[in-house]
C-alpha cells in the first residue's frame, strides 16, 4: 500500500468570481425571523459538508455556513463560480445533495421552522448551474410531525430524492415520503408522514427496570445511514446512544434491532461482566457512526448489504473500533471487528466512508485532519483471524506554527520586525485571507474600545489586504520618550509591536485552528478521497521520494539503505543550535548571490573557518559524526545518491494529447491546480530540507573537499539555488482584488431584506483571495493526478537539471521571464540575484528595471548587453536562452538590429533613452540601412529634452538635405515654444538659415499674436541679430496690425492696445535705423471684409504685378508714426476717461481727441498731439483765449479746474505774475510755437476774434495787437470794422500808412509794391469814420497822411514817368 499524504486547499484562496445568490423565501405565516447563532466560529467557516461526485458534474462540496442559514455549492472540477441559498431559518443538520436524471440537482433538507424544502437546480452538463440562477425551483413543504420546539435534538437523512428521515427524540423516527415532486407551478409536492417507534411491548416492561430507569435518553438517535443512492434498498439504519443499531423499514418500521459492544474484546453484550461498561451511553451530539455498503458476490448473483458501525472507546489504547453487521436478511449478522490503530487514542472520529473494500477513517487529532485507511477483508474477518489489523495514516507534513519561539528564531534573520511578520502571516498555506480578513475586523474592533483619539489608519482604505494589515498592525504603539532622559524609548516600543504583532497572530492562529477543523471525507479509490474542513479542502496525495525520505527522518524512522547518508547527516543537523544553522544558510545564500571566483572547495573551507562550524559543535559530537561517515562505504556515490533522490521527479509524466483533447479540453480545476501548487511547496521545502543536509556535510568536510569531484560540489550547489528559488517562489503570496463568497441580495422580499439587515447574506468586507505565485506559474493538472502536476511543473522549470551554478540555463531564464510576465517584478529581481549574469539574465534583469520606473538602471544594463550580438560573443548556451526571452515580432542578429530593439522598449515616454539608443544605431548602422527616421528621433528626443545644442549638432550632422531641413525648422519652432529664444539666436543655421527664417515668418504670420511664444519678437529678434531692420520693422509692424484687427471691444481694447503700441514703436525704432530714402516696408494689401476703404500710399494695378504676385501696400516711416500717435493719444484719452469706453465708437478721430483733451486744459499735450496728427489747432486756442479771459475777469473762476496741463506745468510755475499773467504768456508761448505765416496766423487770428467776441481791442494783450500789427495788418482794420470798432479801424489805418510812407521814403522804385496799400479798404474805413457823430481821434492825421501820400505818390510816378 503506497504511502499518501494530506494536502489541502483554503477555500478563499480559490481565484473566483462573486457567488450567486438565491434567496429562498417561505410561505409560513409569522415565521420567526431567521437569528445568526451567537458564536466565536467566523460565518464563513462550514459547520457541516458533503460531497457529490459524479461524472456529468464532477465533484460538488456542498457546506452550510453562516450558522446553517445558507447552503453553498462549490464545484471542484470546474471554474463554474459558487451558488448560494438563503434560507428563511436555521437548517436542522443535515441537508442531501442529489443528482436526479443527469439534469437536476436535488438539495432536501428541513429547516428549524418545520420546513421541508426541496430546491431543484438544473445543471448543464458541467457548465452546471451557469446562468441558471432565474430557473432553479424551491419546493417548501410543512412537516406536521416535526416538534419544532425540539428542533435542534432532530437530526435529518435524505435517503434519496423521494425518501426523507428524521429522527426525533426518544429513539423516534419520521419518515417522509415524496408521492409528487411538484413540478407544475400551480400543484404542492406531496409528502407522506410516517412516524415510527423502535419499542414493542417486551422493551416497553423493560424499561421500568432499574437499570434503563437511569438513562432516559438512552433511545436518542446520534446516527443515520442509508444505502448510497441510487438504489432501491429503501432501508434505514439508525444508531443510538445505548449502541443499539436499528434497521427500518418504509411500512413497517424497526424490523430488528442489535446493542453492539462497548469494546471490541465483547463478543456478546448479554454475557458482559460489566454492566456499567454495557449500558455506558454515547455522546448526545450527532455523529458520523454509522456507514451502509454493498458488495457483490463473486458470481455477481448476489448483493450482500454491510454496515459498518464505529463504537468509540475511551481508552488510551485506541480511539475506538468498528463493528461490521450483514444486513442482507433483514437481520443482523456480526462479521467481525476493525480495531482502530493505537495512534487514535485521545482522537476523534469525524467521519469515515467506504470505497470498494477499502475504509478511510478521518480523524481529528487536536484539531489537524488525520485519515487512516486499512482493506476491509472479509475472508479474514469472518474466520475471526485474530491477527491486527493493518492501518496506514495519512497526515499532512509537520509545519513549524507561528508560535513566539518560532518568530524569535525569523528574528534572526535579516529584515524589519513588520517585514518579517508579514510575510510569514502572507505565506501561502498558513493563514488563509478569510482567516487575515476576519483577524484584522477583530483587532480593529478591539482598537476602538481604546480610549483616546482612534488612529487613522484604522478608517483609511487600502488597495489589497496585505496593505491593510502592515498599516493597521501596530498602529496603537507609539515611541515614547524618558520622562528623565528625554530620549526615545526604542526598546520598549519595539518590544510593545512586537507584542502587538504576536496577539495579532495569536488570533489568526485561533481562526486558523478552527478553519482547519475536519468535517467529512468522500472517496472514489485512493487517488479519489476528498477531506474536507470547515474552510478548507484537501485530497490524498502519494508521496514522492524526497517527502517520504524527510517524513521518515522527521519521525525517526529509518530510511533505505541506500538513503542512509541521510539519516547521518540528519542526526548531525537536530544537534547545530538554530543560530549556526541560519548562520550556514544565510553565508549560502549570499556565495549564491556572488559571482564565482574561486572553487567551492576553497568557498566552503573559507566559510566553515569563518563560522566555526565544527568547534560549534557539542562536545564529542564531530567525532561521532567522523564515525558515522566511515559506516558509509562510498561517500561520492551515496552523495550522489542524494542528489538523485532530491533532484528526481519520477512521477512526471509527459502526455500526448489527442487531436479531440486539444479541440475539446476539459474544464480546468482551480482547486485540483491548487492542490498541485500546495503539494509543490511540499516537496520543494522537503527537496531543501534535504539539499541544506548535503550543505551540512560540505561544511563539516571542508577541509577534505580538495579531494572532492569538483563537479559533484557544483552540482549540489546548482540543486541548492534551484531548490531556494522553488523555496522562494513557494513563499509569495499571489493576492488578487477579486472576492470570493460575496451574496448580493437585492429582493425586495420582508425576510431576504431582513436577513441582509442581519449581515447573513452580505459579509461586511471583501475577500480578495490569496494563493500560491506557483498557482499561478502552473497549469492545469493532467488526469494523472496532483503528484505528476507539480512533478510536471517542476520539471518544466529546469531549476533541478542544472550541473553548475556559474551558467543559467534556457529553462532558468524562461521561468524568470514566466514570473516576469505575471506581474510580479520584484520576485522577479529577486530570483534573477541567484543566476549569474548571463545575457539573458540581465536582459530580463533591464525588463524588471523597466517595469519598476528604473530607466537609467535599465538603459545601462540593455547598453551593457550589446556585446552579446556579434560574432562568436557569447555561449551557444547564453545564446539560446537570450534569444528564448527575446520578442520574436522582432529578428535581433546585429548590434544594429538591438539598438532598434532598445529604442523601441523607450519609446513610451522615456525621450532621452530612445534617441541615446538612436544615435548608438547610427553609429553602428550598416552603410545599406535607411537612418532617415533614426536622425528625426535623435534630433526630436533630444529637442523634447531641451538639450538644444545636441539638438542643434544632430540636425547639422543629418546626412539628408531635406529632413536637415525640415528638423531645423522644427527645432527652431520648439525652442521658441520652450522659451529658448537666446540659444537659438546664438545657431547661425549655416545654409538653411533661410528656410528657419521662412518658418518662424510663417509663425508671425498666422499664429495669434496673443498667445506665447511671440514669433513676431523671435523674428524681430533675428533680423536685428543678422542687421535686416526693415524686415525687422515689417515683422513688428505685421504683429500691431494683427493685434488691431484682434480688437473688436472695449474690453481686448483696454487688454491689447498697450501691447499694439508697444509693437508700432519697435517698429518706428527698427526702421529709424533704416536710410532716410529706404524708410518704408512693403505689406501685402489684404482686402477689408467691412468694406471701408483703406489708405495706400500706391496702387499698383494687378496685371502689371508678376504671375503669383499680388496687391501691396507700402508703409513709411511717417505713417507708422501717425498710427503709433493716434493710438498714444487714444489709450491715453481713455485713461482719462475711462467712461469713452460705453461708447460704441470708443476710438475717437484725432480732431475729437485734440479737442477733448483742450476740453480737460491739458492745452501742451492737445498741442502736440494735434501737430503730429496735422489737426488744425484753431478750437483749441480759441478755448485757451476763453480761459485767459476768464482768468482776467474772474481770477477765481479756475480754482477748482485743473490746469496741470499748462499754468501747473514747469516753465508756466516759473513765471512771475498773476494767474492771468501766466495765462497770457503760456499763449503767447504757444502762438509762437504753432503759428506762423505757414498757417497765415491763423491761430493768432482766432484767440483776436475770440476777444472781441467778449470785448473791445483794448482788452487785448498788446503783443497780440503787435503781433497782428506786424503780420496781418488788413487783418486788424477788417476785424475791428466787423465788430464797428470804428477808433480802432481808423488807427490801425493810420498806423498802416505811416508804415508804408516809411517803406516809401526808404525803398526804391522796383519795390514800389511793397509800398502798396489797401485803398478799398481804406476807403471803407473812411467812410465808416465819418459816419460817426464823434470822429475818432485819429481820423484826420490819417486823411492827412492819406493826402500827403497820394501827392507823393503822383509826384514819385511823374518822376518815374
Amino acid at each position: 500500500m503506497d504511502d499518501y499524504l494530506v494536502v489541502s486547499t483554503h477555500l478563499s484562496a480559490l481565484d473566483s468570481t462573486s457567488a450567486s445568490t438565491v434567496i429562498v423565501p417561505t410561505t409560513r405565516r409569522n415565521a420567526p425571523l431567521a437569528v445568526v447563532p451567537d458564536s466565536d466560529l467566523p460565518l464563513e467557516h462550514a459547520t457541516s459538508s458533503s460531497v457529490l461526485t459524479t461524472t456529468a458534474t464532477g465533484t460538488i462540496l456542498m457546506r452550510v455556513i453562516h450558522g446553517g442559514l445558507i447552503v453553498e455549492l462549490v464545484s471542484l472540477s470546474t471554474p463554474v463560480p459558487p451558488l448560494r441559498f438563503v434560507l428563511p431559518a436555521a437548517i436542522i443538520p443535515t441537508p442531501s445533495l442529489f443528482l436526479f436524471e443527469e439534469s437536476e440537482i436535488h438539495i432536501i433538507l428541513i429547516t428549524e421552522i418545520g420546513s421541508l424544502f426541496r430546491l431543484i437546480i438544473p445543471i448543464d452538463g458541467l457548465k452546471l448551474w451557469t446562468d441558471q440562477a432565474d430557473n432553479i425551483w424551491p419546493r417548501e413543504y410543512y412537516v406536521q410531525n416535526l416538534p419544532t420546539e425540539h428542533a435542534q435534538e432532530c437530526s435529518v437523512h435524505a435517503l434519496g430524492t423521494h425518501s426523507v428521515a428524521v429522527s426525533l427524540p426518544s429513539g423516534v423516527l419520521l419518515r417522509l415520503e415524496a408521492e409528487t415532486m411538484g413540478y407544475d407551478v400551480h400543484d404542492d409536492e406531496e409528502w407522506t408522514e410516517t412516524v415510527s417507534h423502535h419499542g414493542s411491548f417486551l422493551s416497553s416492561l423493560t424499561s421500568f427496570l432499574p437499570i434503563h430507569s437511569s438513562s432516559p435518553n438512552a433511545s436518542d438517535i446520534i446516527s443515520m445511514s442509508s444505502h448510497p443512492w441510487p438504489t432501491d434498498i429503501g432501508s434505514i439504519w439508525t444508531l443510538s446512544r445505548d449502541r443499539t443499531l436499528r434497521m427500518w423499514k418504509a411500512r413497517l418500521g424497526c424490523v430488528t434491532s442489535k446493542m453492539l459492544p462497548a469494546s471490541p474484546n465483547m463478543k456478546e453484550p448479554s454475557t458482559s461482566a460489566s454492566a456499567s461498561a454495557k449500558y455506558l451511553l454515547l455522546d448526545a451530539e450527532r455523529q458520523n457512526l454509522v456507514k451502509v455498503f454493498s458488495v457483490a458476490s463473486e458470481d455477481e448473483t448476489r448483493l450482500d448489504v454491510y454496515v459498518l458501525v464505529f463504537i468509540p472507546t475511551p481508552s488510551s489504547t485506541s480511539g475506538g473500533f468498528f463493528c461490521l453487521l450483514d444486513t442482507s436478511t433483514d437481520h443482523f449478522v456480526e462479521v467481525g471487528i476493525i480495531e482502530c490503530p493505537r495512534n487514535t487514542a485521545h482522537c476523534h472520529l469525524q467521519d469515515f466512508t467506504v470505497s470498494g473494500n477499502n475504509l478511510y477513517a478521518l480523524w481529528d487529532r487536536q484539531g489537524q485532519s488525520v485519515v487512516e485507511r486499512t482493506t476491509i477483508n472479509f475472508e479474514l474477518l469472518l474466520s475471526h483471524d485474530l491477527a491486527p489489523t493493518i492501518w496506514k495514516t495519512s497526515e499532512y507534513m509537520q509545519q513549524s506554527e507561528l508560535t513566539p519561539t518560532n518568530m524569535e528564531e525569523q528574528l534572526l534573520l535579516p529584515g524589519s520586525l513588520t517585514e518579517k511578520f508579514l510575510s510569514a502571516i502572507m505565506k501561502p498555506g498558513v493563514f488563509s485571507s478569510l482567516t487575515l480578513r476576519t483577524a484584522l475586523d477583530r483587532y480593529i474592533e478591539a482598537c476602538l474600545t481604546l480610549p483616546g483619539p482612534q488612529p487613522p489608519q484604522l478608517s483609511a482604505v487600502y488597495s489589497s489586504l496585505c496593505e491593510n494589515i502592515a498599516a493597521v498592525v501596530g498602529c496603537t504603539v507609539t515611541l515614547n520618550r524618558d520622562h528623565q532622559t528625554g530620549g526615545f524609548q526604542h526598546a520598549n516600543y519595539w518590544t510593545a509591536l512586537k507584542r502587538d504583532w504576536e496577539g495579532f497572530v495569536a488570533r489568526c492562529r485561533e481562526i486558523e485552528r478552527s478553519a482547519r477543523w475536519p468535517l467529512a471525507i468522500a472517496a472514489q479509490g485512493p487517488q479519489g478521497v476528498i477531506v474536507v474542513e470547515r474552510e478548507r479542502v484537501g485530497s490524498l496525495v502519494v508521496e514522492d521520494v524526497p517527502i517520504s525520505l524527510c517524513r521518515m527522518l522527521q519521525c525517526d524512522q529509518p530510511p533505505h539503505a541506500q538513503y542512509d547518508l541521510f539519516a547521518i547527516i540528519w542526526a548531525l543537523r537536530s544537534k547545530l543550535g538554530p543560530q549556526i544553522l541560519s548562520s550556514l544558510e544565510s553565508r549560502v545564500v549570499d556565495i549564491m548571490h556572488q559571482e564565482i571566483a574561486f572553487s567551492f572547495a576553497e568557498i566552503l573551507q573559507d566559510q566553515a573557518r569563518r563560522i566555526a562550524f565544527v568547534e560549534n559543535l557539542e562536545e564529542g559530537a564531530a567525532s561521532w559524526f567522523v564515525g558515522r561517515l566511515q559506516s558509509v562505504a562510498d561517500l561520492d556515490r551515496a552523495t550522489r545518491n542524494a542528489l538523485d533522490a532530491i533532484g528526481g521527479l519520477d512521477l512526471a509524466i509527459k502526455k500526448e494529447y489527442t487531436d479531440t483533447e486539444l479541440l475539446h479540453p476539459p474544464p480546468s480545476s482551480q482547486w485540483l491546480r491548487s492542490q498541485s501548487a500546495a503539494f509543490t511547496t511540499i516537496t520543494v521545502e522537503a527537496r531543501y530540507d534535504l539539499c541544506l543536509c548535503l550543505i551540512i556535510l560540505l561544511f563539516f568536510c571542508s577541509e577534505e573537499l580538495s579531494g572532492w569531484d569538483a563537479s559533484l560540489l557544483a552540482e549540489v550547489f546548482a540543486v541548492f539555488r534551484g531548490l531556494a528559488i522553488l523555496r522562494y517562489i513557494s513563499s509569495q503570496p499571489a493576492e488578487t482584488q477579486m472576492s470570493r463568497g460575496q451574496v448580493d441580495v437585492t429582493s425586495p422580499d420582508d425576510v431576504a431584506t431582513q436577513l441582509r439587515n442581519m449581515n447573513v447574506s452580505k459579509n461586511k468586507t471583501q475577500v480578495a483571495s490569496k494563493s500560491s505565485l506557483v498557482y499561478l506559474l502552473s497549469q492545469s493538472p493532467p488526469p494523472d493526478g496532483i503528484a505528476s502536476a507539480a512533478h510536471n511543473f517542476l520539471d518544466s522549470t529546469g531549476l533541478l537539471q542544472s550541473i553548475s551554478p556559474a551558467h543559467a540555463t534556457r529553462h532558468e531564464i524562461l521561468f524568470c521571464e514566466k514570473v516576469r510576465t505575471l506581474g510580479f517584478s520584484g520576485v522577479t529581481s529577486e530570483l534573477l540575484s541567484w543566476l549569474p549574469r548571463t545575457p539573458g539574465a540581465t536582459y530580463l534583469q533591464s525588463q524588471v528595471f523597466l517595469s519598476q520606473g528604473r530607466i537609467d538602471d535599465a538603459s545601462q544594463l540593455l547598453e551593457s548587453l550589446a556585446g552579446a550580438f556579434g560574432v562568436n560573443n557569447i555561449t551557444l548556451e547564453d545564446a539560446e536562452a537570450l534569444s528564448a526571452v527575446l520578442p520574436n515580432s522582432q529578428l535581433i542578429d546585429s548590434q544594429y538590429s538591438f539598438y532598434l530593439f532598445a529604442a523601441d522598449l523607450f519609446k513610451n515616454g522615456y525621450v532621452y533613452h530612445e534617441a541615446y539608443f538612436s544615435q548608438l544605431a547610427i553609429r553602428v548602422a550598416p552603410p545599406s540601412a535607411d537612418t532617415t527616421s533614426l536622425w528625426n528621433t535623435v534630433v526630436k528626443g533630444l529637442t523634447d529634452l531641451a538639450l538644444y545644442d545636441d539638438a542643434y549638432a544632430a540636425a547639422m550632422a543629418t546626412p539628408f538635405e531635406n529632413e536637415k531641413r525640415e528638423l531645423a525648422t522644427q527645432l527652431a519652432v520648439r525652442m521658441c515654444e520652450g522659451n529658448a529664444v537666446a540659444k537659438l539666436m546664438s545657431f547661425d543655421f549655416s545654409g538653411i538659415a533661410s528656410e528657419v527664417e521662412a518658418a518662424l515668418a510663417f509663425k508671425a504670420r498666422n499664429t495669434d499674436p496673443r498667445i506665447q511664444p511671440c514669433y513676431s519678437r523671435i523674428l524681430y529678434t533675428w533680423h536685428i541679430r543678422r542687421g535686416d531692420y526693415r524686415n525687422a520693422s515689417l515683422s513688428m509692424f505685421q504683429r500691431a496690425r494683427k493685434l488691431r484687427d484682434v480688437i473688436s471691444d472695449s474690453t481686448s481694447f483696454i487688454a491689447l492696445a498697450e501691447d499694439q503700441l508697444e509693437s508700432l514703436s519697435v517698429a518706428i525704432n527698427a526702421l529709424n535705423l533704416v536710410e532716410d530714402k529706404s524708410a518704408w516696408i512693403l505689406m501685402p494689401a489684404i482686402p477689408d471684409p467691412t468694406g471701408k476703404r483703406q489708405k495706400v500710399s500706391k496702387h499698383i494695378p494687378e496685371s502689371k504685378f508678376v504671375t503669383g504676385k499680388y496687391d501691396a501696400e507700402i508703409i513709411s516711416l511717417a505713417e507708422m508714426e501717425y498710427e503709433y500717435i493716434l493710438l498714444r493719444a487714444q489709450i491715453d484719452i481713455i485713461k482719462r476717461d475711462p467712461s469713452i469706453l460705453s461708447s460704441p465708437e470708443y476710438l475717437l478721430p484725432p480732431a475729437l481727441i485734440v479737442m477733448r483733451l483742450a476740453q480737460a486744459n491739458q492745452y501742451t499735450q492737445a498741442m502736440a498731439t494735434a501737430r503730429s496728427l496735422k489737426v488744425d489747432m484753431t478750437d483749441v486756442f480759441i478755448h485757451l483765449t476763453n480761459q485767459c479771459i476768464r482768468l482776467t475777469t474772474n481770477p477765481g473762476s479756475l480754482i477748482r479746474e485743473d490746469t496741470s496741463g499748462w499754468l501747473l506745468t514747469d516753465i508756466a510755475a516759473s513765471w512771475q505774475g498773476a494767474p492771468s499773467d501766466r495765462g497770457w504768456r503760456y499763449l503767447q508761448q504757444s502762438l509762437k510755437r504753432h503759428d506762423g505765416h505757414e498757417n497765415d496766423y491763423r491761430y493768432t487770428k482766432a484767440s483776436f476774434e475770440t476777444i472781441l467776441s467778449v470785448g473791445k481791442s483794448s482788452a487785448s494783450p498788446p503783443w497780440l495787437i503787435d503781433s497782428l500789427e506786424k503780420y496781418q495788418p488788413e487783418y486788424l482794420i477788417r476785424i475791428s470794422l466787423k465788430y464797428e470798432n470804428i477808433a480802432d479801424a481808423v488807427n490801425f489805418t493810420y498806423a498802416l500808412v505811416l508804415k508804408s510812407d516809411k517803406h516809401v521814403s526808404r525803398e526804391s522804385s522796383r519795390d514800389a509794391s511793397s509800398t502798396w496799400l489797401p485803398y478799398a479798404l481804406i476807403d471803407q474805413v473812411l467812410i465808416a469814420a465819418d459816419a460817426q457823430i464823434t470822429h475818432p481821434q485819429h481820423l484826420t492825421q490819417l486823411k492827412t497822411a492819406l493826402n500827403n501820400r497820394i501827392k507823393r505818390m503822383q509826384k514819385f510816378s511823374q518822376n518815374v514817368s
